[in-house]
């Protein structure tokens, strides 16, 4: 993220995650430049929630949760429960989530989906004796892919990868299987293996998901993905009517309104716009981004 990005951090943190837009309990994104700055995101809902997001009646929380995800090493497995699941065990929050590709080493792998056939006894014997990654769909990745996993897919994010994941305002995650790591202090990162046999689709694979590259690469009922690309000296038009969310990956450019402060952008950032919002995107160089709307 600090050599892509740009975004400050030290050269010695290890920093996997970077929440780009959240409105949650234990974190919620703050305001960086206008008449709200330094307000944060629900606060700015709380008082103007039908102009930014297009609600007559706006109830939160912020349906969206962004982030940018560095993994260097392989991250644990794990699957997010759907709305029936939550409401069957009395507790979480569901979780559908897209990933979309950055840059990826050569080789990289993300894992999406039960193998075919596989059971759900089988996967409690493999939890218990550490071979857990011959049930799942491995899946080499390459950058400008978008991988969908709706709620209730088991999956794992490989090394050497870097995504930006677009997804449901929930940080419920019950984790699968740790690769039998262990941390400092000898012992392994807790498990929830009873919530996960619980709330994985043991009928999805990766077959099942199919990956998208161009256009409009992720249309599910609780948000929708497009990708742009614009070259220098374009501009596209700001219409009220919707608010939406872009995410910029590449290039740089200004959002630019009458009576407004302009808005500049590069790559990395990820820019709400109001519903009300009407202006104009002049982009300064060749560039790539993201539209998520609801």
């Amino acid at each position: 993220m600090r050599e892509v990005f740009g975004k400050e951090t030290a050269p010695d943190d290890t920093i996997g995650e970077s929440w780009e837009l959240a409105d949650l309990p234990q974190d919620k994104s703050v305001i960086v430049n206008g008449p709200l700055a330094g307000s944060t995101l629900a606060e700015a809902l709380e008082r103007f929630g039908e102009e930014i997001t297009g609600e007559e009646y706006y109830a939160g929380p912020f349906g969206l949760l962004i982030k940018l995800l560095d993994a260097q090493d392989i991250l644990s497995v794990q699957v997010h429960p759907d709305d029936e699941t939550c409401k069957r065990m009395g507790r979480g929050d569901p979780k559908t989530e897209c990933w979309y590709i950055i840059a990826a080493e050569p080789g990289a792998y993300i894992y999406k989906g039960i193998r075919k056939g596989a059971t759900r006894e089988q996967l409690a014997s493999a939890i218990a004796d550490g071979t857990v990654a011959g049930l799942l769909d491995k899946v080499y990745v390459e950058p400008g892919q978008c991988h969908y996993l709706p709620a209730g897919t088991v999956h794992s994010i490989g090394a050497g990868l870097l995504i930006a994941e677009i997804q449901t305002p929930s940080d419920t995650t019950y984790r699968v299987f740790d690769w039998n790591r262990v941390e400092a202090d000898g012992r392994a990162r807790p498990l929830h293996i009873d919530e996960a046999l619980e709330s994985i689709h043991f009928d999805v694979s990766a077959a099942d998901l199919p990956v998208a590259t161009v256009g409009r690469l992720v249309d599910c009922p609780y948000f929708k993905v497009d990708k742009g690309h614009q070259i220098a000296t374009a501009e596209v038009l700001l219409s009220p009517g919707g608010m939406e969310v872009l995410m910029f990956l590449g290039g740089s450019g200004r959002i630019v309104s009458e009576g407004v402060e302009p808005v500049g952008f590069a790559a990395g950032d990820t820019i709400l716009i109001p519903a009300i919002y009407e202006g104009v995107i002049r982009f300064s160089r060749d560039s790539e981004y993201l539209r998520v709307r609801l």
